[in-house]
């Protein structure tokens, strides 16, 4: 996931775990969207399976008048079969050919509706043979009538065989026929109730967005009636915020003196003992050397235990040494947290800065490193700002040194101070190098007390660019750091052009 992304995903969680009107009234319309799309989806779904049915019914109709089509015209081409055979007028021989054709549609309809229903199959074959038989049998007594053999064709109608084929063929078609109207029966009770359930569902889906509608409305008002008893209850508070916010910033003021007070006294106190642990050391130290001395002339006279000789030699300046270290590390931290003390119980002095000329004096007073290193500082035209000059000088010293402190041993060094005026009466300074870098997670990190980043090959107890933000912020401005690892960093500062006092000790 990208940090935009996430970002995006937080925010949005932020908003569904938030009351509000916004919330509850999106909650609602995403609700009866829903709901209308589930309608529409089931709507839909049953209104194609309706028509499906219907098509169905219509397709058995088809099938039904076709049925009785075939016997129609069977019942046609009979009558006029018995006509030639009466009067031996050939005028009757049209109607019998208009049935057999009136017959062979009728069938391929019936033959379609067989392959789409398998079930229907043995009635429609069975049609087929009857029809078939039938007019094989009148055929025979047309032809026997046309060679003058008139006697043998009545004696083949007189055997009933026709009427056979004729009473089969009408007993085939009425059970088609009950079959189909059955079949059509229950496709029109489930198309009817198919109906009547979209029209229920549709009055349900109209009565709950009714029922949002009026949730929604209720929402509405009381988030109304809330916001109007919070403006009630805002009024009121306001009516006493100034005393209020006065009492508490005197209050915080109090807090943070003590906490500088005690820091001060805190730091004072254990440098005393501190002092006591380095001197006792140092006497270690010494004692060590005249045992070590004695042993040595012992050595000449008779062997000395070597747990002796080790303890002395080895383990006791070990421990001095770390003991030492440990101590010279406490100094350093005690006297960073004087400093900060005694920068938070100083008062601010604004006045006019030439911040050209400062940067490039805190410049010239690195030169040596630099030069050694073959690194350059380039100090542009910087401008000019009203505000605290040991702060600005401390400031700007601490990002100097720690950019030339950092810089890359395997590229030339180069650290570029500039800066600008913007808009709203704010001047912004950078200071950038090419040094090492710092890594992303380490940004935010690197301004906390006792927390550095990267390679912990340089001197430092990790204060520096806290005392730096510190400062920073006593005189109204922002800091920021733009870096990567193995390509340099950028140090943004943000102050008023401009720096004004509320009262003495204190800063706007």
């Amino acid at each position: 996931m990208t940090p935009r992304s996430s970002q995006n995903w937080s925010r949005f969680s932020d908003f569904v775990r938030t009351p509000s009107l916004v919330r509850s009234i999106t909650a609602l319309l995403t609700l009866a969207f829903f709901l209308l799309l589930t309608v529409n989806v089931a709507s839909f779904v049953m209104i194609q399976r309706t028509a499906t049915i219907n098509d169905s019914i219509e397709n058995a109709q088809r099938m039904r008048r076709a049925s009785r089509t075939v016997l129609i015209a069977m019942l046609d081409a009979e009558t006029a079969q018995r006509g030639f055979l009466l009067t031996g007028r050939t005028d009757f021989l049209q109607p019998f050919e208009e049935a057999r054709g009136e017959i062979a549609p009728a069938l391929r309809l019936l033959d379609a509706g067989a392959a789409a229903d398998p079930s229907l199959r043995p009635y429609v074959t069975r049609i087929h043979a009857l029809a078939d038989a039938k007019f094989g049998e009148m055929d025979k007594t047309l032809n026997l009538t046309r060679a003058g053999r008139i006697g043998q064709s009545i004696q083949l109608v007189r055997s009933g065989q026709g009427k056979r084929y004729m009473d089969e063929l009408r007993g085939t078609i009425t059970a088609f026929d009950t079959l189909k109207s059955t079949r059509i029966a229950e496709r029109t009770r489930t198309s009817e109730r198919l109906g009547v359930l979209t029209v229920a569902m549709n009055a349900i889906a109209g009565l709950l967005v009714l029922v949002l509608a009026i949730l929604s409305a209720w929402v509405v008002r009381r988030y109304v009636a809330e916001i109007q008893r919070a403006r009630e209850e805002l009024d009121a508070l306001n009516a006493g915020l100034e005393d209020t916010v006065r009492d508490r910033t005197a209050a915080l003021t109090r807090a943070n003196d003590e906490i500088q007070r005690f820091a001060y006294i805190v730091s004072h106190d254990l440098r005393a003992p501190l002092v006591n642990v380095m001197g006792y050391t140092s006497e270690l130290e010494q004692a060590g050397k005249v045992i070590d001395k004695a042993i040595a002339e012992a050595e000449t006279h008779r062997p000395v235990a070597p747990d002796v000789v080790m303890a002395v030699r080895e383990d006791m300046p070990e421990a001095i040494g770390f003991i030492r270290a440990s101590t010279e590390k406490m100094d350093r931290l005690i006297n960073a947290i004087l400093k900060l003390s005694r920068e938070g119980r100083r008062n601010p002095l604004p006045e006019t800065l030439d911040m050209t000329a400062m940067a490039q004096n805190i410049a010239d007073s690195v030169h040596h490193q630099t030069e050694a290193s073959g690194a350059r500082i380039l100090v542009e035209d910087l401008p000019p700002i009203e505000s605290d000059r040991i702060s600005m000088e401390q400031i700007l010293g601490n990002l100097i040194d720690n950019a030339v402190k950092y810089l890359d041993a395997g590229r030339p060094g180069e650290i570029i101070v500039s800066g600008e005026e913007v808009a709203g009466g704010w001047v912004v300074y950078r200071v950038a190098d090419n040094g090492r870098g710092i890594a992303p997670r380490d940004h935010e990190r690197i301004f906390e007390l006792f927390r550095r980043s990267g390679k912990q090959d340089r001197a430092g107890e990790g204060l520096g660019l806290a005392f730096v933000r510190n400062s920073v912020r006593r005189i109204g401005g922002t800091i920021d750091v733009e870096s990567e690892l193995g390509k340099g960093s950028t140090f943004l500062l943000k102050f008023p052009k401009r720096l004004i006092l509320s009262e003495p000790g204190g800063v706007l």
